[in-house]
């Protein structure tokens, strides 16, 4: 029964962003934080976004009598030089919406635009400003504003993160959501990159952060030295094997969440790599959906019933 509900809302995965039910843009094209204003047009090219010009999110939502209540944002993998919006994306969209879960797939702003005046900041802040527009549009969506996530794989999952463990609102541009709440309730981090020190991916951390070594740097966007036991309950699937993020860095961040007593699952399948998708994984790790989904009505993030 599981395997067909997949399957029936992937048949329409290849199609492109136009088959999402709205676009949102973040900001006003006036009031884009950390911006330089420069005209530009976003670069997409082999199912992957070079560059965002409109930092947005793509709406993927539920039959109303499916719907229960929850929602996340979706922050595409890719290295943070680009972002894999189909098989990081709308492949989890689609999924989620199979749950009773609105989904938003994030247009996040990539740090190696020109167009940046801080280029570490911009992704944390679209990811913050997503979260806030969700939850100021929980009552027309029918969400609650207790239930809203965030997912992440690969550095879409340190963005995913970030967003889970600041403590620093930097999405503010003087409007009405200035006194929303920019903090995720759960997380859902799928082999993500965690670390910016010794067990950093390489390619991750020169995007963000830029070339050369800064200590202090790297421990301010390493997220598992940012935990506290504020930080809400994460859900982590990694592989044993992935040679492209080590999966220390899963563990590092599953071991300052149980320092913090902070209630969350962690996962390492043998297989999988650095590759673990929605579907069509080797062995126990095609498992990770079905444990996700366990663990979101065990947290009580959807209900059992329709309340």
């Amino acid at each position: 029964m599981y395997s067909i509900k997949i399957a029936a809302f992937l048949v329409a995965s290849w199609l492109s962003f136009a088959s999402a039910q709205e676009f949102i843009p973040l900001y006003p094209k006036d009031k884009i934080p950390n911006s330089k204003g420069t005209t530009r047009k976003d670069s997409i090219a082999n199912e992957r976004i070079f560059r965002v010009a409109n930092p947005g999110m793509y709406c993927y939502f539920p039959s109303k009598q499916e719907n229960k209540g929850a929602a996340i944002v979706i922050c595409p993998g890719g290295g943070y030089e680009r972002l894999a919006y189909v098989i990081s994306g709308i492949q989890l969209a689609k999924w989620f919406n199979t749950m009773g879960i609105s989904a938003f797939v994030l247009n996040y702003r990539l740090p190696n635009d020109a167009d940046l005046i801080e280029n570490a900041k911009a992704p944390l802040q679209d990811a913050q400003r997503a979260l806030k527009v969700v939850r100021s549009n929980a009552l027309k969506w029918g969400i609650k504003p207790d239930k809203i996530g965030i997912q992440g794989s690969s550095a879409g999952g340190h963005l995913a993160s970030m967003a889970g463990t600041s403590l620093s609102d930097i999405s503010k541009i003087a409007d009405s959501l200035d006194q929303v709440s920019a903090r995720p309730n759960f997380m859902i981090l799928v082999s993500p990159v965690i670390d910016m020190g010794k067990y950093a991916h390489k390619g991750s951390k020169k995007n963000l952060l830029g070339p050369g070594e800064d200590a202090a740097l790297e421990a301010k966007y390493s997220t598992q030295l940012l935990v506290t036991k504020e930080t809400p309950s994460s859900f982590i699937a990694v592989a044993f094997n992935d040679q492209a993020v080590d999966p220390h860095n899963s563990l590092l961040f599953y071991q300052a969440l149980l320092e913090h007593k902070v209630p969350s699952s962690l996962h390492v399948f043998p297989q999988g790599a650095h590759a673990i998708a929605l579907r069509n994984n080797p062995g126990s790790a095609e498992l990770w959906t079905a444990l996700c989904e366990k663990w979101m009505y065990e947290m009580d993030i959807i209900p059992i019933a329709l309340k």
